[in-house]
This record gives structure tokens, sequence and C-alpha cells, in this order.
């Protein structure tokens, strides 16, 4: 067993901004990291994998872990319901693995609160006409669901100079952003 403990890398952005393509770099770059999966009442898309991407549950049980203490932080997104599981944490951390993240911008804040040791990143877009074209270039979104998406992102937008961050990246160009999150660890 280890006598280090695991520390928590929270990615934060509006969505398009490219924090899961970052997130998934991280991962497969440095040793020692496990991605923190969050519980979420939104339906499973193709390509994801329940218990991998996501744990995917229905309203009535989301519930029931928010009635339970069960979660970090939660919050109700487009619709659904989306948190993270405090004991998935504990466990990896209490380990000496180092658990990254990738949720919204309250959720990050949220998690610095509990975790105050918690290193949050904030991934910024070019600007959120280049946000748009991203959502709409993906095409994983239903048109109502990427409207909500694209009214919330200026909002999230204006997280990104808080001082719970602790680095924004901004993702301009993919493989910049990419080699600087590796410059920072």
């Amino acid at each position: 067993m280890s006598t280090s403990k695991g520390k928590l890398f929270v990615f934060a952005a509006p969505s398009g901004a490219g924090k899961t393509t970052l997130v998934r770099d991280v991962l497969a770059n440095f040793s020692r990291c496990v991605f923190s999966i969050s519980v979420t009442t939104r339906k499973k898309r193709e390509t994801e994998i329940d218990g991998k991407d996501y744990l995917f549950v229905t309203e009535k049980e989301f519930l029931e872990k928010i009635k339970n203490n069960e979660l970090v932080e939660w919050e109700k997104l487009y619709d659904y319901y989306y948190g993270t599981p405090k004991d998935f944490i504990d466990g990896y951390v209490a380990e000496g693995t180092n658990v990254v993240f990738d949720v919204d911008v309250k959720g990050a804040v949220s998690i610095k609160k509990f975790y105050p040791e918690a290193v949050l990143i904030f991934v910024s877009p070019p600007s959120v006409e280049a946000l748009k074209e991203r959502l709409v270039k993906r095409k994983t979104e239903t048109d109502e669901d990427l409207k909500k998406r694209i009214e919330r992102a200026e909002m999230e937008m204006s997280y990104r100079n808080r001082p719970e961050f602790d680095y924004i990246v901004y993702n301009i160009e993919l493989e910049k952003a990419k080699s600087e999150i590796k410059k920072e660890n």
C-alpha cells in the first residue's frame, strides 16, 4: 500500500471546449491516474460504455444517492442529473492513485470546497462562437440540448477567472493545449 495520498486533478469547461479530449490525453500519458466516473441520469450515447464513461442510473436511483450523502457534488443540467461518488474518490486517493475529473464548472468549485487540495484546471475555448461550431460539428446532442448547452456556455465562461481555478488552459489548438498540460505536471 502506498504511503502517499493521491491527488485530485479537476478539468472543467463549457461543453465543447475540449476537456474530455484533454482528460483522455492525461490518462493515456500519466501513470497512477484514474478517471473519476460520474453518475448520470442522461441516456447513454452510442459510443459510451456504462461503468467506464459514466454510471448510468435512473432518476430514482440518483435521488437516493443524494439522500444518502453518497455524492461529493451533484447538479441537474439539461434536464439530467450528474454527480461525483465520494467513495470512488476516497478509495483511490487513500491508495495513492491520482483521480482525474471531467466535470462542469459548478461541480469543480464544489469539489474544491470538499477537497481544498484539489487542482482545478479551466479549459477555455477560443471564443463562445468557436464553442458553438464545435458543438454543432460533434453531432452528439439533439437540437434542443444543443441550444441549452450554448445558452449555458456564457455563464460557464464567467468561471474562467474565479480564484478556485489554479490553471487556465486555452484550447485554441489541441496539440498546444496538450503540451501546456504536460508542462504543468
